[in-house]
């Protein structure tokens, strides 16, 4: 509830000139419910990072304990390469995913003759080992351009699609032509009156004297 709302609820009421500096102030001392629940999560937060991080401190030192200098430094090495190791592989992990979504986001305006001509262009991208920046890939229109002029035949050709499309529709039209317009005579002579009514509607430069 709003501090404001809250004093009129007890009967203060401030003049309306002075509520906005009331506000400002109050808020520069005080917080709300929302806020402070706030702070103290990232405080809990920030307090169980220490206290997981000083456990891990806690449990290597035990494992020392009773070793020479150099048996720990040894452990300490071959943990450190552990580290380095799982690290390498979650960042490859990533980096592959990242380059996953890019080449299925590039490649969304290009058209394949099959999938298996697809596949082998998404291999060939992912060999190459090409730089992903922002969810693209850099100069992607480019390599597509190469791939198109050294095997055309793995891309719809659109140009040809669209010839073949205008084909169709034109065989289509001589398939079914539409049907020859009527004469005045032959629509005045339909009984049906609805259906006279509507011939008429759609042959009215007939009617036009």
């Amino acid at each position: 509830m709003d501090i404001l709302e809250l004093l009129k609820k007890y009967g203060v009421e401030l003049p309306e000139d002075q509520e906005k500096e009331f506000n400002k102030e109050f808020r520069k001392t005080y917080k709300s419910e929302g806020e402070v629940n706030k702070a103290v999560e990232k405080v809990e937060k920030d307090r169980d990072a220490w206290k997981e991080r000083a456990e891990t401190a806690e449990t290597a030192l035990t494992g020392f304990e009773g070793k020479k200098p150099e048996e720990i430094l040894a452990e300490m090495k071959t943990l450190r390469t552990t580290l380095e190791t799982t690290k390498s592989h979650y960042e490859n992990r990533l980096a592959e995913r990242d380059l996953d979504d890019a080449i299925a986001r590039g490649l969304e305006e290009y058209k394949f003759t099959s999938e298996a001509a697809k596949r082998e262009i998404v291999a060939d991208i992912k060999k190459s080992k090409a730089t992903v920046k922002e969810g693209k890939i850099l100069g992607l229109s480019d390599m597509m351009a190469i791939y198109k002029e050294k095997d055309p035949g793995a891309f719809v050709d659109e140009q040809q699609e669209n010839l073949e499309a205008n084909r169709a529709r034109a065989i289509g039209t001589l398939n079914n032509p539409a049907p020859a317009k009527m004469t005045k005579e032959q629509i005045m002579q339909i009984k049906n009156r609805t259906e006279r009514q509507k011939a008429i509607a759609e042959n009215m430069d007939l009617f036009r004297k």
